[in-house]
């Protein structure tokens, strides 16, 4: 936290550089407000980076682009209804609002747009008074009407009316707390967190756009866990991930076994560690590992067995948590791309450990590496994160074990296209060698052919075309 003579100092040279300058000065030429409003400030504050420039002002939207249009590179209008004109000037891009002054309909989650006439009303209708916070410019004065400071200063999350009708006006404002819990560390006031546990169900009329989004947002902060354990403990997990807080299965005297759902939560803290340690620096969150990182056991529920020797078990909780995974992020409207890579993720998580404990031929390393294709990196980290166990002699094991299959993969990929393992003979070669004509056949050789390479490494052309011929005699007439 920065104290306040730091944090106005940072904000006066913020204002006093462009593109804020000059902007200020073609506002209160044309008589109009303009305030630095909501997170930059919040952020000035907290001693964080600076990134987005959000402004708002007394301007109607056909002003702000009067105004603007003389200074700046570009400008748009995809939130004119709402008030909101972007422009970008040089290497800055802000966006520039008109003051609100909304009303909501209980069960709409749309707010009937209405223009208003002040800073401070504008600042009340916002979701928590540490976002409430604004500068003026040219005028650099401080704007508080809610008491956003001290809040700040006391690592407080307090809505700036009552959480019931914050949370009434824009139920997502629910998970834009719980992010901020995670992403700031701040603590939600007890009536916010109270509000949100009874309110969880006005989450139902939010899109599901909108929720993605802010669990993707989550998922990207340094410490999602206390977000998430947030979003269990209020019950909007239900309405966003319902397959998380099902992780805590019941543990009885007779059947013990690891808390599947603090297992979880461990898991994706240590492939953030891995990702952060193996990736290049400031490269943006990996959603797709810490999706799969997250949800690689929500199979072991519907998976969970006890034997009769009251050993528990969860038996191709792999396979049914990618089909549940996949389910889920459909649900989400998450891109088909991130679907498709975070099922696989968790459809392969245990592949390492069946062979573990024994040493790894060319074939099954070729094999990894087809089957994980281009997720192998994120399954290398997420394997090594799904290593919990507080036994230090079985971790190094099995660390040393995954250390020496992914150097197994970097000698076979200096030797062989790891990457891309194809047959040694195409699909036109197969169809000249055997003279068929495209069909089931020229398939089915392709994939022997495909088997023959990934068991026994590269072969020449004309060994290829042998195997081809043996195979294809082998058949005989009756399978032709």
């Amino acid at each position: 936290m920065e104290s306040v003579a730091q944090a106005v100092s940072r904000l006066r040279e913020l204002a006093a550089a462009e593109p804020l300058a000059t902007l200020a000065q073609r506002f209160a030429a044309a008589g109009h407000e303009l305030a630095l409003v909501g997170g930059p400030v919040r952020d000035a504050f907290l001693g964080r980076d600076v990134h987005d420039l959000d402004l708002a002002t007394s301007a109607r939207p056909d002003d702000i682009i009067r105004i603007i249009r003389p200074v700046v590179d570009a400008h748009w209008d995809i939130g004119r209804d709402f008030g909101t004109i972007g422009a970008r000037i040089g290497d800055d891009t802000v966006e520039i609002t008109t003051y609100r002054a909304d009303e909501y309909d209980p069960s709409s989650r749309k707010p009937e747009v209405a223009f208003g006439d002040t800073l401070e009303g504008d600042l009340l209708r916002r979701d928590f008074t540490i976002n409430a916070l604004a500068l003026r410019i040219p005028q650099l004065e401080l704007v508080d009407p809610t008491g956003g400071f001290d809040h700040l200063v006391a690592g407080l999350l307090v809505t700036p009316t009552t959480p019931e009708r914050s949370f009434g006006d824009d139920p997502l404002r629910m998970l834009r707390g719980v992010r901020f819990a995670a992403q700031l560390g701040v603590t939600i006031d007890e009536a916010a967190l109270q509000a949100m546990t009874a309110m969880r169900g006005r989450l139902e009329i939010i899109s599901a756009e909108r929720i993605r989004d802010e669990l993707v947002k989550l998922l990207a902060t340094a410490s999602p866990r206390r977000g998430l354990e947030l979003l269990v403990a209020t019950g909007l997990a239900d309405y966003v991930l319902p397959e998380l807080p099902a992780l805590r299965l019941e543990i009885d005297e007779h059947a013990h076994h690891k808390d599947v759902y603090e297992h979880s939560l461990t898991v994706l803290e240590q492939a953030i560690d891995l990702e952060k340690a193996r990736g290049e620096k400031d490269a943006p969150a990996d959603t797709i590992l810490r999706l799969a990182a997250l949800l690689h056991d929500i199979g072991k529920p519907a998976t969970r067995k006890i034997e009769p020797n009251g050993a528990v078990t969860f038996h191709h909780h792999d396979v049914v948590g990618a089909k549940m995974a996949k389910k889920r992020l459909t649900a989400l409207r998450f891109d088909k791309e991130t679907i498709t890579a975070v099922a696989r993720l968790i459809e392969l998580h245990l592949r390492f450990f069946g062979y573990a404990d024994a040493p790894w031929t060319d074939s099954g390393v070729r094999r990894y590496v087809r089957d994980a294709g281009p997720v192998l990196e994120r399954l290398h980290i997420l394997t090594r994160a799904d290593v919990t166990t507080r036994n230090k002699r079985k971790a190094s094991r099995l660390k040393n074990a995954y250390d020496e299959l992914e150097q197994r993969i970097t000698e076979l990929a200096e030797q062989e296209e790891l990457a891309a393992i194809r047959p040694d003979l195409d699909g036109e070669q197969i169809m000249a060698i055997l003279g068929l004509r495209p069909g089931p056949e020229v398939g089915a050789a392709y994939r022997y052919l495909l088997e023959v390479r990934l068991d026994e490494g590269p072969l020449a052309a004309d060994v290829a075309e042998q195997r081809l011929r043996d195979w294809w005699s082998a058949r005989g007439d009756d399978s032709r």
